[in-house]
């Protein structure tokens, strides 16, 4: 039987200077284990600006300074550890990755993001992840003592389909390291979370970089985590946070008794004429 889940969502603030991103979150991630969290959660791109001129800057291959430092803070604390995400540099190309490690400092999945953030907003945002970042092609989901975990990062929660293959796969928890702005934010920051863990009536759990107004991107905030009837049990608000949560996903099959979704699908009919 899976152990309860006490994840920590550590919302920091994400400054130009790699190093102090590093201390920041290693301050959270200290915090964190000090409440007894034996899962961590850090935010999106949480070692650099989330820029496309930073990603080649700030990127690291696997195993380098960024990698060594999770490795190293999941085996000190004993915990499970879902480090964001970083710039992750292999060849020519550079991923948006989500690195998990075991107690032990062990890497036991490694996602890249696999919806890059194109997005052209009128009168809002214009960002273009795909002008210096390639998209990964991989579903990830991670059978570990906890649990079954999913990892998905920020964009990838908008595909209903992606998160299905997720749930089909068993995923009890999905760890989404995201930093929605202040244009998508307040519209569909928790609207997205809800919907996923109402979808695969799973725990989703969003951790989001603290707001810093003054950086040219300003992330929403609010990580917060939500559980398969759609309710946010936390919700970190916009500044430096840490939050602990109890998950028992024992829950699960009570959820999935009192409400039919995945029982009652109808894969049979679920494709187009172009898809048979």
């Amino acid at each position: 039987m899976p152990m309860g889940i006490r994840l920590g969502l550590c919302q920091m603030r994400v400054t130009p200077d790699k190093q102090e991103n590093l201390r920041r979150a290693e301050s959270c991630l200290r915090q964190a284990a000090a409440q007894g969290a034996n899962l961590a959660l850090l935010p999106e791109m949480f070692n650099c600006p989330y820029e496309n001129a930073c990603f080649p800057v700030y990127g690291e291959p696997a195993g380098g300074e960024t990698w060594q430092f999770l490795s190293g803070m999941a085996r000190e604390l004993g915990i499970y550890l879902a480090g964001g995400s970083v710039p992750e540099i292999e060849g020519e190309a550079i991923y948006n990755t989500c690195y998990l490690f075991s107690p032990q400092g062990e890497e036991l999945a490694r996602h890249r993001k696999v919806h890059l953030f194109d997005i052209d907003v009128p009168g809002g945002q214009r960002f273009m992840e795909s002008d210096t970042l390639t998209a990964g092609s991989q579903i990830t989901v991670v059978d570990t003592a906890l649990g079954k975990l999913g990892l998905a990062i920020c964009f990838d929660i908008r595909f209903a389909e992606f998160f299905r293959v997720m749930g089909d796969l068993g995923a009890q928890l999905i760890l989404v390291p995201a930093a929605f702005n202040m244009t998508t934010g307040p519209l569909h920051w928790d609207l997205a979370f809800r919907m996923r863990a109402l979808d695969q009536q799973c725990f989703v759990a969003g951790c989001s970089p603290a707001r810093d107004r003054s950086a040219s991107y300003v992330a929403y905030g609010h990580s917060l985590v939500c559980n398969p009837w759609g309710e946010i049990l936390t919700d970190c608000g916009e500044g430096e946070a840490v939050r602990v949560v109890d998950l028992d996903l024992g829950d699960l099959a009570r959820y999935r008794a009192q409400i039919p979704i995945l029982s009652g699908r109808r894969t049979d009919l679920y494709r187009t004429k172009q898809q048979t």
